[in-house]
């Protein structure tokens, strides 16, 4: 097994955190709570209904390829502060096999199951900045933000 770590980067987020709530992702019934969690999250910072969705959108793909892939793991949604902005960050953690390749895995179209193959690509097109840690058999962390402008 290698110890070699695999990331793919947009921004990072300098910001302080001004809330933050943990979620258990191991079943159906936590996909759904996970949802409804962040909407409720994406209301509180003060995000429109377009990015409402894009945000609940992420975290859903993100959710449930820790759930289906990952084995199950736990969600941290962070309400953000910073100059100017209020945001969402995402973690979304599992101790599942990890991603062997994350480049193919990036990829719009390829599935390791029975998906579209849009989570990971989607997720990084619908969030400002996107990172993924991830080393074969040690799980994947996947830390997704997006920012409002106040």
């Amino acid at each position: 097994m290698s110890d070699e770590r695999t990331a793919h980067t947009m921004r990072p987020a300098a910001a302080e955190v001004a809330v933050r709530r943990d979620y258990d992702v191991r079943s159906e019934d936590d996909l759904l709570t996970v949802r409804h969690a962040v909407r409720a999250a994406t209301v509180e910072c003060g995000f429109g209904l377009v990015d409402q969705t894009r945000v609940v959108t992420a975290a859903s793909e993100l959710a449930r390829n820790a759930y289906i892939h990952g084995g199950g793991g736990t969600l941290t949604v962070e309400l953000l502060k910073r100059r100017g902005a209020e945001g969402i960050r995402l973690v979304i953690q599992d101790e599942g096999p990890g991603i062997p390749d994350l480049g193919t895995a990036m990829t719009d179209g390829w599935t390791s199951g029975n998906g579209l193959g849009h989570g990971l690509g989607g997720a990084r097109r619908l969030m400002d900045e996107f990172h993924v840690d991830t080393c074969p058999g040690a799980g994947t962390t996947v830390t997704v933000v997006r920012w409002t402008v106040r």
